[in-house]
C-alpha cells in the first residue's frame, strides 16, 4: 500500500511538473498587439477566408497573449502595399504571396512559386528540411521581414482565356493578368502582362482591359465569375505548380517575442498551410463540375508546342534572375538542385503510382 501511495504521488508530482513546463505563461492584461494586413478582400472564398481563419487561430491559441487585428485588402492599406506596411513597422504582419514583390527582388518569387518549379509537397520539403527557410530568412531579412509558410493552393490552373490557345502564336499580343516570374515567361512569348490584386481582376476582364487571367483553381475561381467574360479554362499551368503563401512579420517585432509566442504563431501558420491546401484539394473537383455543367465552361489543356515555348521562355527568365545578384543565384542553385532531387524521387514513386493508377482506373 505504501509503495502504491508513493508511486501514485510521484506520478502526480511528475504530471504537475510537466504541466507547469508546457503550460502557457501567465498573460499580462491586454496582450501584445498583432495587426495583420492581407492582400485578399474580406470573406473572399478560399484565400481570404483562409487568411481570416489564420488570424482568428493565432488569437485563439495565444489565450490573450496577442490582441489580433485583421484588415483585409483596402481596409488599412492597398493589397500591394502590405509588404511596405509591415517592413515599416506600421503593422506587425501581412498575409500574401511573396511573388507580388519581385520588383524588390526576383528571388522572392521562389517563396511563392516559379515556372516549371516545385509542387506544394516538394516545396514544403525544400522549405522545411532542405535549407529553403534559411534562404527565405536571408532574403526577407534584408527588407526587415521574417516570413513563415501559411497557405497553399496546389498546382494552379493555366488560366481563363477568351479564345483557344492552340499555338504559341495565339499568345502574341494577348493582354493577361499574371504576376511573378510566370508573368515574365509570358512576356517572352509576346503577352502583354499586368499584375492586379484579386479584387480588381473581374472588372478588368469584363471590360476587356485584360483578355485573359490566371487566378488559382476551380474552387477559388468559381466565385470570381470569370466565366462571364472568358469561357476557355486551361488546366494545370507552368506558372504556379505549387509552393505557398507568406505570413510576413516585421523582423524587429518577431525578434521581441518570447519562444512561446513564436511557437504559437509557427503552429497556427503550419496548421493553416496544410488546411488551405487540403481544402482546395477537397473542393476543386466539385467546383470544376459546377463551372462546366452550370456555366458552360470549356476545359482545355495546353499542347506540347505551347508547353515547349513556355519552357524556352522560362530558361531565359531563370538566367536573368540569376544575373540579378549573388543571392538570387544562391537561391536558384538551391531550388533547382532540390527540385531535381526531390522531384526526381517523387517521379519514381508517387509519379509512377499515380500514372499507373489512373491508367488502370481510367481516370483522366
Amino acid at each position: 500500500m505504501e509503495r502504491r501511495k508513493f508511486l501514485k504521488g510521484a506520478a502526480m508530482a511528475g504530471a504537475a511538473a510537466a504541466a507547469s513546463t508546457l503550460a502557457a505563461p501567465a498573460i499580462a492584461q491586454g496582450g501584445k498587439t498583432l495587426t495583420i494586413v492581407s492582400t485578399w478582400p474580406r470573406d473572399f472564398p478560399g484565400l481570404g477566408v483562409s487568411a481570416q481563419r489564420l488570424a482568428a487561430r493565432i488569437g485563439q491559441l495565444s489565450q490573450g497573449a496577442f490582441n489580433v487585428e485583421y484588415f483585409a485588402a483596402g481596409e488599412r492599406v492597398g493589397a500591394f502595399d502590405v509588404f511596405d506596411e509591415v517592413a515599416s513597422g506600421n503593422s506587425q504582419a501581412y498575409i500574401g504571396a511573396d511573388y507580388y514583390w519581385v520588383g524588390k527582388h526576383p528571388g522572392l518569387a521562389y517563396f511563392t512559386s516559379v515556372p516549371f518549379g516545385m509542387t506544394t509537397v516538394e516545396w514544403n520539403a525544400w522549405i522545411k528540411f532542405k535549407g529553403g527557410q534559411a534562404l527565405w530568412d536571408e532574403l526577407s531579412g534584408g527588407f526587415g521581414i521574417k516570413s513563415l509558410m501559411c497557405g497553399a493552393t496546389g498546382t494552379q490552373a493555366g488560366g481563363w482565356f477568351n479564345k483557344e490557345i492552340e499555338s504559341p502564336d495565339d499568345l502574341k499580343g494577348l493582354k493577361m493578368r499574371i504576376p511573378g516570374l510566370g508573368g515574365s515567361v509570358m512576356s517572352k512569348l509576346g503577352v502583354s502582362t499586368v499584375s492586379l490584386p484579386g479584387g480588381q481582376i473581374y472588372e478588368n476582364l469584363v471590360s476587356g482591359a485584360v483578355e485573359a487571367t490566371e487566378w488559382v483553381g476551380p474552387y477559388n475561381d468559381y466565385f470570381m465569375k470569370f466565366y462571364e467574360a472568358a469561357k476557355f479554362y486551361y488546366t494545370g499551368g507552368m506558372h504556379e505548380p505549387g509552393g505557398g503563401l507568406a505570413f510576413g512579420m516585421n523582423a524587429s517585432w518577431w525578434g521581441s517575442l518570447t519562444d512561446w509566442e513564436k511557437a504559437i504563431i509557427e503552429a497556427a501558420c503550419m496548421e493553416e498551410h496544410a488546411a488551405q491546401f487540403e481544402e482546395a484539394m477537397a473542393k476543386n473537383g466539385e467546383y470544376m463540375d459546377k463551372l462546366v455543367n452550370e456555366h458552360g465552361v470549356q476545359v482545355r489543356a495546353f499542347n506540347d508546342e505551347v508547353w515547349d515555348a513556355m519552357g524556352e521562355g522560362a530558361a531565359e527568365v531563370f538566367a536573368e534572375t540569376r544575373d540579378h545578384s549573388a543571392l538570387a543565384a544562391k537561391i536558384d542553385d538551391s531550388f533547382q538542385a532540390n527540385l531535381r532531387e526531390i522531384g526526381g524521387t517523387m517521379a519514381k514513386f508517387e509519379g509512377t503510382f499515380v500514372n499507373q493508377r489512373n491508367r488502370v482506373l481510367g481516370l483522366v
